[in-house]
């Protein structure tokens, strides 16, 4: 699938690349928020040839998807990243680089490399490695402004292949929980599941007692940051209501790191969930295993993004992160209704702040467990046939 040959430097053309690279976000959910723009960008350069540079594990995030010629893995960190990364890039001759990524470091491996042409977010004093530094939203008053990841990359996109989406929909405002969107009608993130990836989710599931004719639910209790995390004894409950009300086998999905937070939960559910972290799971074939899930409950972490890219039903808990800043398109239930429920600490702050600024009244420890019992029965009862007719996207 690779090309595997270093192609001649040619100059490139005055807006459109021949050979691009794009330097993809480091984190799951924000690789996810950028699918739109990379489909995007891969339908406007019919022509280019273009590569991507990845974190481990990203790469198998989107392995499914046609949208690279080429796949660059890059693990070393430090001040040896940069140069390390370089040296991969140089002989593939890339006449553009595209940084979705923030970073100061991504930019000086861009610019060591000696690709001529660096698009990317005027951020991380970086400017002077940017041939083409983009402004970043602000407020009036100086601040970073609240904008939804997928547009951020969207419209940096936009940029680079030259055409600008139209403006948001009049029905479109922003609330305590959602941004607008920049997105046209029917654009969505997207994620697949490659053959052999599920394979192993299958294998995955059987472990964990998901056999045919068997449904299940996926609790995801870990982040990045304590401060993001329900309560592990709500989660032990929760898991306990949609076994006994709805019949549903649950798992509790972490990362390596998050096994001890899971076996907890585990621990105190009457139910018994599995532990996916215990059962051999990876990255890629997480993918297969949330793809036919029932419904998913999640904290802010990336998984929530992996399940609306591959329209499972969500309930997310919001606590002292601003749900605004990662807004996303989810496919509607089968009643038309969203796919995706938004709960949060404080729903009575007021619109013009924001939720990372007040930490204390918006401690996810405030979302009530009977609040998150009833948003999940009512998608349950909303995408009913979605139980009867699941399905892995291919």
């Amino acid at each position: 699938m690779y090309a595997t040959v270093p192609f001649p430097r040619v100059p490139p053309p005055p807006n459109k690349p021949l050979r691009l690279l794009v330097v993809l976000p480091s984190w799951v959910g924000d690789a996810v928020m950028a699918t739109p723009a990379l489909r995007r960008l891969r339908t406007a350069l019919p022509g280019a040839f273009v590569g991507a540079l990845a974190r481990p594990g990203i790469d198998q995030l989107l392995d499914a998807l046609d949208l690279f010629d080429e796949v660059h893995v890059e693990a070393r960190a430090g001040v040896m990243g940069p140069k390390h990364a370089a040296a991969k890039l140089r002989p593939r001759r890339y006449d553009t680089a595209l940084l979705l990524t923030n970073s100061f470091s991504t930019a000086l491996a861009a610019r060591v490399a000696g690709i001529p042409r660096r698009i990317g977010y005027d951020r991380d004093a970086r400017r002077l490695l940017l041939t083409d530094p983009v402004k970043a939203p602000k407020t009036n008053a100086g601040a970073w402004a609240i904008t939804p990841a997928v547009n951020y990359y969207w419209d940096l996109v936009g940029t680079l292949v030259g055409d600008q989406p139209p403006p948001p929909p009049a029905d479109q405002a922003l609330t305590s929980t959602h941004a607008p969107l920049v997105l046209p009608p029917g654009v969505f993130m997207e994620l697949g599941v490659a053959d052999n990836t599920r394979a192993e989710a299958d294998a995955v599931l059987e472990r964990a007692g998901v056999n045919k004719g068997t449904h299940h639910a996926i609790l995801n209790p870990g982040g990045n940051n304590p401060a993001k995390r329900w309560p592990p004894d709500r989660y032990a409950r929760l898991a306990d209501h949609l076994a006994g009300a709805h019949n549903l086998r649950v798992l509790v999905n972490g990362s390596p790191d998050e096994r001890d937070l899971c076996a907890q939960i585990a621990d105190a559910a009457r139910s018994q969930p599995a532990v996916l972290p215990d059962l051999g799971v990876t990255l890629a074939s997480l993918k297969g295993v949330i793809a036919n899930a029932s419904l998913m409950v999640t904290n802010d972490t990336g998984p929530r993004h992996i399940a609306a890219a591959l329209g499972v039903p969500l309930v997310s808990l919001f606590g002292p992160t601003d749900p605004r800043w990662t807004t996303i398109p989810v496919r509607p239930t089968d009643t038309g209704d969203p796919g995706e429920t938004i709960l949060v600490a404080d729903p009575g702050l007021p619109v013009g702040e924001s939720a990372n600024d007040n930490p204390g009244r918006c401690a996810i420890e405030r979302i009530a467990l009977d609040d998150v019992i009833a948003a999940a029965d009512r998608l349950l009862a909303q995408t009913s046939s979605r139980s009867a007719n699941q399905r892995t996207p291919g």
